[in-house]
């Protein structure tokens, strides 16, 4: 049994989020299986990440129309025709998969990353691919929150610290301040913006890079009780950059945080080239996807003491080997791809999921998405 932490996490399950220009789909669900009943059917893939599929199905309890389920990946290819909505989670969606899916009207992720989905194989069987914004969710903001305690994690020296509490030591590690450092936050979105707007009260230099700065959102800079003061970019970023300054940002960066979106543009863009442009002894955080940086120059780097220290909340393959040599630094922390799992972002999205679930079966327009189809 799932409870609600808060009664800001109670009053959450009545906010609206309205997607722009949402599809309306006119046609109600089949009818399921055997049943005499419409039921919408909702599939959860795969068993990691459970209050996912708990907090949702909790959301729709009382409403029998709606069946939430969650099936082991490798069920997934045989059940899959069954189900008018999935929530992909981390299962790689490819058009042989796509094409089970003979009743399917959405694929959407619990969070924004869908670098594993074929959306051209989707269009063409009529499935729409969305995923759920994480600056409406408080996903943003969760993930932020962990790349801080990352920082302070390698900068205070955590591995050692619990080494020293077991010998019964005190006085040490020496740690370092976070106060005082330069911080270049690697891609400048939702998760750079919370990052950057919690990073300024402590005294940090802040570079961020982004791929278009005309883009940017003055509304992202509306006020949320955190420091800004005129309500621009220049709040909270130093220097700002493109792609094309990421070298110059990492040589001048005390710690790099890693933010940016997965694609064929930034898979392995933290490779030896970008590892060398940093400084000696400096430290790199990674709260998006693990293939953005490449493993072995990564491991590299940490053998040869050129990298400071390296922590991450999502890894190359995930579960992430607890025997591997990564792990076997004291100057590496590694926490279970929980950045965006907490309470608040958690019970905003399965919201999201449940209202999307009820208006699919009502035949209403879907919100509190964003499209990518």
């Amino acid at each position: 049994m799932f409870f609600y932490g808060s009664s800001e996490v109670l009053n959450c399950w009545s906010s609206e989020y309205l997607a722009p220009h949402p599809p309306d789909f006119s046609r109600k669900v089949e009818m399921a299986g055997d049943s005499d009943q419409r039921i919408t059917r909702v599939l959860f893939c795969g068993l990691h990440f459970p209050a996912s599929q708990g907090y949702t199905r909790e959301y729709v309890e009382n409403n029998p129309s709606i069946k939430v389920d969650d099936v082991p990946l490798d069920d997934v290819p045989r059940v899959i025709g069954n189900y008018d909505i999935c929530v992909v989670k981390n299962m790689p969606f490819k058009a042989d998969l796509i094409s089970r899916a003979s009743r399917m009207k959405l694929l959407m992720q619990y969070g924004v990353g869908l670098e594993g989905v074929d959306v051209n194989a989707a269009t063409e069987h009529g499935i729409k691919v969305a995923r759920i914004p994480g600056d409406a969710t408080g996903n943003a903001a969760s993930c932020a929150e962990m790349a801080i305690y990352l920082m302070m994690g390698l900068l205070r020296k955590q591995n050692e610290m619990q080494i020293a509490v077991k010998q019964k030591k005190l006085g040490e590690p020496i740690g370092e301040t976070l106060f005082g450092k330069t911080v270049f936050i690697m891609g400048f979105g939702n998760i750079g913006i919370e990052l950057a707007k919690r990073l300024r009260p402590f005294g940090v230099k802040i570079l961020a890079t982004k791929r278009s700065w005309d883009s940017y959102l003055e509304k992202s800079f509306k006020s949320d009780g955190l420091p800004t003061q005129n309500g621009s970019s220049d709040d909270l970023v130093d220097e700002k950059g493109g792609h094309e300054h990421i070298h110059k940002f990492a040589s001048k960066a005390d710690i790099v945080v890693c933010c940016l979106s997965m694609n064929i543009q930034t898979a392995g863009i933290v490779n030896k080239t970008f590892l060398s442009s940093m400084k000696k002894g400096a430290l790199l955080v990674n709260v998006a996807r693990g293939r953005l940086l490449d493993y072995e120059d990564v491991l590299f780097s940490l053998k040869s003491g050129y990298l400071g220290g390296l922590a991450m909340d999502v890894a190359w393959t995930e579960p992430f080997d607890p025997d591997d040599p990564i792990l076997k630094f004291p100057n590496v922390i590694m926490t279970p791809h929980v950045a965006g799992v907490t309470e608040h972002a958690y019970r905003y999205m399965a919201k999201v999921v449940g209202d999307v679930a009820l208006q699919l079966h009502a035949g209403a327009p879907l919100t509190g998405l964003e499209f990518v189809n």
